[in-house]
């Protein structure tokens, strides 16, 4: 009889020189500079206790199938031989029996849904919070899965339950096909299979064509995936968001004015002085600089997911707070994300430190590393802080561990 595995919590801070079993007895140093965003590693009994006990994964499929229920869970159920997708929230008639064949439930960001899944994530964290996505789960009758495809980021697919056959192809040959519902490719050829068993591990770097289809019912995959956004999509958020900055410029408000404008025989020319002019404005505020860009893409990678949903609490004084904070341990929100820029933190896409104290900025500093403040931390006792109104608005929350 298999009992649930239990994740264990991640010492801190990682020992990312020491080797390590989830990575085939390798560093994270090591595996980064060998195989991130080069090649495939396929690790057997990447976690020990699973070689030591018979262990089945931390979350049972009764409790995947009624967060798939719920509006907070992104969840899709996929079926196969016609393919099919049907989005969340589903309802109990949308759910297969285990040893029915060819579906396929997936459920996205579950590292804000099972405290097992956000320790799983955890172990991750020597690859940088601003690359770390999210946890996905992959429920599946036998013969279930998405069909060969491709993804554009890097993923570690660890087996939780039951085996599934992973077949994967280094083929430059990504053509989809265009009459699916899913990204298929159109002309898979498998190099490589490998039968993976609970407690395996296949890590895989981007545009590498792989298919995985389960063997056993109520097979789980849990894929740790990373963000991988376009350049395009940074400079833009990074130029919004510096867009945005210049209202606090009063020097701004100025108008454009020219005493020094000649007589033109070209009118319909965008005037010299109004460029030199611009021109003097835009050297001023040193937006040839990566640091002018960097506050605001760091706030646009710090943002939630759009389906995050928190809940603003009762307004607290600053005298309580204090006290809770002596004795209580806070953390972030599951679906809060927080990145640090330097000295700066932000947290779901703002900047907590500007303009704070130094105990707060130290809280701060806390709370990014290592994704948690213990109690009896010193911080202000007396004033609003952005702790203090992170906390009401959701994005904190105490808690006994």
């Amino acid at each position: 009889m298999s009992k649930p595995y239990e994740p264990p919590i991640p010492p801190k801070p990682l020992p990312i020189d020491q080797k390590w079993a989830l990575l085939g007895d390798r560093s994270p140093q090591e595996f980064m500079k060998e195989f991130w965003h080069k090649k495939p590693l396929l690790v057997r009994v990447a976690i020990p206790a699973f070689g030591l006990a018979a262990l089945d994964s931390p979350i049972s499929a009764d409790t995947l199938f009624k967060l798939s229920q719920s509006e907070d869970c992104e969840a899709r159920l996929v079926r196969s031989k016609p393919w099919s997708i049907d989005t969340g929230p589903l309802g109990k008639k949308d759910f297969p029996r285990l040893e029915d064949r060819n579906w396929t439930l997936l459920l996205q960001g579950m590292e804000a849904m099972h405290p097992a899944c956000a320790k799983v994530l955890s172990w991750f964290r020597f690859i940088p919070d601003a690359r770390l996505d999210d946890l996905m789960i992959s429920i599946a009758g036998p013969g279930g899965g998405v069909g060969p495809h491709f993804d554009s980021y890097d993923v570690f697919l660890i087996q939780m339950s039951g085996r599934r056959r992973w077949k994967i192809s280094q083929q430059t040959d990504l053509s989809l096909e265009p009459s699916l519902p899913l990204k298929i490719l159109k002309n898979f050829k498998a190099e490589s299979v490998w039968d993976l068993e609970p407690g395996d591990m296949l890590y895989l770097p981007p545009h590498i064509a792989h298919e995985g289809v389960a063997l056993d019912p109520g097979c789980q995959t849990w894929s740790v995936g990373f963000r991988s956004p376009s350049y395009k999509e940074l400079l833009q958020e990074g130029l919004w968001r510096l867009a945005e900055s210049l209202e606090a410029l009063p020097e701004l408000e100025n108008r454009f004015a020219d005493p020094l404008q000649t007589a033109s025989h070209e009118a319909e020319q965008l005037p010299k002085e109004l460029i030199k002019q611009i021109e003097g404005k835009l050297s001023s505020l040193r937006l040839q600089d990566i640091s002018t860009f960097l506050p605001g893409i760091t706030a646009y990678l710090s943002e939630p997911k759009p389906q995050a949903i928190f809940v603003s609490r009762v307004n607290m004084s600053p005298a309580i707070f204090a006290k809770k904070l002596s004795n209580t341990t806070l953390k972030p929100h599951p679906q809060t994300r927080i990145l640090s820029l330097g000295k700066a933190v932000f947290c779901n896409g703002e900047n907590m430190t500007q303009n704070e104290t130094q105990k707060t900025q130290e809280a701060w500093k806390n709370l990014s590393k290592f994704k948690a403040l213990p109690a009896g931390f010193p911080t202000e006792k007396e004033s609003r802080s952005s702790l203090l109104q992170a906390y009401i608005s959701g994005w904190l929350e105490f808690t006994k561990e």
